[in-house]
């Protein structure tokens, strides 16, 4: 069965194929890169990326929960400084 696509939007498409949108499988590889650090099956340390959230209690069982590091307005009033 032959469907026409011409006049569809992108996401008309996409469903139509039954296809995922380039923004999800960006995020579904970038998932799948943390997942082999985290396992040691790249070259770059977990930690050199991100850090290891030392609390322990939340995890469920397992030691590698992922700390959100914030930006405070300190490192913003630097941003836009031009040399």
């Amino acid at each position: 069965m032959i469907i026409n696509m011409e006049g569809l939007s992108y996401e008309d498409r996409l469903q139509s194929l039954k296809l995922w949108s380039l923004e999800e499988r960006r995020n579904r590889q970038d998932l799948i890169e943390v997942f082999k650090m985290a396992k040691g099956m790249t070259r770059i340390r977990l930690q050199e990326l991100f850090m290891l959230e030392e609390n322990t209690k939340g995890t469920r069982g397992h030691s590698l929960k992922l700390a959100k590091m914030r930006c405070t307005r300190d490192c913003w009033s630097t941003f836009f400084l031009t040399g």
